[in-house]
């Protein structure tokens, strides 16, 4: 039987060459096969985009927005299980995870379907004769640069609310899920209802979309969703277009437990938040902040349980945790552990590190306790099954440490007193904040960052935002 083949989706067509090799992170078996992008179709995706966006009545007719959406949805809906096995496969997500991932893609297409009919503005008459009404429009052509480690609901996140809002759009999706890639394009081609040109999607290896979509005039907002160094750059070179950027970035989310907490919905929750997606998860739970008098009672509860964690295949029933995407981020991680246990300023807790040898992307979950919050394990996102443990004595305490990075993307804190949370998570900058839980979403409500975690939001109806431009009509009427 052949492995299955890859194409970009350009003006509604599947094309491409696919000539470069697909394989797993688990143990290198070819996948398939892949076209892999660069200058002329970034060229030929943004020119679609732009044709379709200034020519067709796609920006202006919301009813057919919605249908196109709704029928997205329905075409991811009956190919779960083929896209749940290719993200397992390619992506490195247990089974398990890769279903929660398209779970959370079908609504997200539903609910801003619905919010494609349900757009308004506002009118009065401020004075007599003189009427004034403001609409929002659909902004132009979006870029939308989409990550590795979730490609179907990151890619959905950004397209939806574009779509709903009339823009068009021009896509690069990651090299490493290509397989994945090729799947999502093929139910696009044969979405009825999404006009041919609205949405275009290019598999990319390199760099060359991703730049031409921050530094093409055609292309009037960006959303990307990555590291804070990349986010950043992108701000940079968009500088000189003045060009509408939402960015969501980095995170070093800080999980806050405090001495009432229900331990026994804290471990494995903790346990969760490092090891979901091999840590590579912007919103992880990757570091552990618990009030000086339980920590000796946590840190071993969580020797054990993070002990307790098997990788394997993400294709594998019994695989508690995925392999990282490639053995180059799994060696990645090995050196940062390997200096950890060389540096008098951490101690490592659970060792974890690289299963295998080097070419092997299996990696063990690891804690390490760093003696001082300025620490690089504490600064730096290293998206991987990696935390960081410290501790503080009072609530004052937990906020500063909470804020010791420059991230602030998401934050979690646990205690069964009926005030504090809330008034913990008041003084909490994140953009979420979990009160005794983790990694609970919504599409109704909004995701983003402060401060180097990002721009703008998606999710709820601010993303819409994020692809608009509000136009003011004002006209007299003679009396």
């Amino acid at each position: 039987m052949p492995l299955p083949t890859s194409h970009h989706l350009i003006d509604g067509a599947l094309v491409g060459e696919p000539d470069r090799p697909s394989r797993s992170p688990a143990d290198g078996t070819e996948l398939g096969t892949y076209a892999d992008g660069g200058a002329a179709e970034a060229d030929a995706a943004i020119a679609a985009a732009r044709r379709t966006f200034d020519d067709s009545d796609w920006p202006l007719d919301r009813r057919r927005r919605h249908r196109a959406l709704s029928r997205i949805a329905d075409g991811i809906e009956a190919r779960t299980d083929d896209l749940a096995l290719a993200l397992a496969r390619e992506n490195g997500k247990v089974l398990g995870e890769a279903h929660f991932e398209l779970s959370l893609a079908v609504p997200k297409l539903r609910y801003y379907a619905a919010l494609a009919l349900a757009d308004h503005g506002r009118a009065a008459e401020v004075s007599p004769g003189v009427h004034i009404r403001s609409v929002a429009e659909a902004a132009g052509v979006a870029g939308v640069i989409v990550p590795w480690n979730s490609p179907v609901v990151l890619a959905v996140r950004s397209f939806a609310p574009a779509l709903a809002t009339g823009c068009t759009v021009a896509m690069k999706m990651p090299a490493q899920t290509a397989m994945v890639n090729g799947l999502l394009h093929e139910i696009l081609a044969a979405t009825p209802d999404l006009p041919d040109g609205v949405i275009n999607s290019v598999t990319e290896s390199g760099s060359e979309l991703a730049q031409r979509l921050v530094s093409s005039p055609d292309v009037e907002v960006v959303s990307y969703t990555g590291s804070s160094a990349v986010g950043r750059t992108i701000m940079a070179n968009a500088a000189p277009h003045l060009k509408r950027l939402s960015l969501e970035l980095g995170g070093k989310s800080p999980m806050i437990v405090f001495d009432d907490a229900d331990l026994d919905a804290v471990v494995p929750t903790l346990t969760a938040a490092i090891t979901t997606f091999a840590g590579q998860f912007c919103m992880a739970g990757s570091r552990i902040l618990v009030q000086a008098s339980i920590r000796d009672r946590l840190r071993a509860r969580l020797i054990e349980s993070l002990g307790a964690v098997r990788p394997g295949p993400g294709d594998a029933p019994d695989s508690a945790m995925g392999p990282m995407i490639d053995a180059a981020n799994a060696r990645r991680v090995e050196r940062i552990l390997s200096d950890a246990e060389q540096d008098p300023a951490v101690d490592v807790i659970v060792r974890g590190g690289q299963l295998g040898g080097p070419e092997s992307a299996f990696v063990a979950p690891a804690l390490l306790a760093p003696h001082h919050p300025a620490h690089p394990v504490v600064q730096e996102e290293i998206f991987g099954p990696v935390a960081t443990f410290e501790s503080f004595d009072t609530e004052d305490d937990a906020v500063d440490l909470a804020h010791a990075t420059r991230y602030g993307l998401a934050a979690s804190i646990w205690s069964r007193d009926v005030d504090r949370p809330t008034r913990v998570a008041r003084r909490v900058r994140a953009g979420t904040v979990w009160i005794n839980g983790w990694a609970v979403v919504a599409d109704q409500f909004e995701e983003g960052g402060f401060d180097q975690s990002g721009l703008g939001r998606l999710n709820g109806t601010a993303a819409l935002a994020e692809f608009q431009e509000v136009k003011t009509y004002v006209q007299s009427v003679d009396s």
